[in-house]
């Protein structure tokens, strides 16, 4: 089995760079509150570091 992360979005993308709010989206986020189970990849791990003010790490899984 995989290792996932479950990723919270924390803070809405409003008056944000373009590239922080793509980095939302492409995390499969882009409403307040909304959590995902991600894949446990050095990729994801860098979208999630590069927005530590819009999201928190929930759980780690596996």
């Amino acid at each position: 089995m995989a290792k996932t992360i479950v990723v919270k979005q924390i803070a809405s993308p409003i008056r944000r760079p373009a590239v922080q709010r793509a980095t939302l989206k492409g995390l499969g986020l882009n409403k307040m509150h909304r959590v995902r189970e991600l894949e446990d990849t050095p990729a994801v791990r860098g979208m999630v570091n590069s927005i530590p003010h819009l999201v928190k790490i929930i759980e780690e899984r596996g």
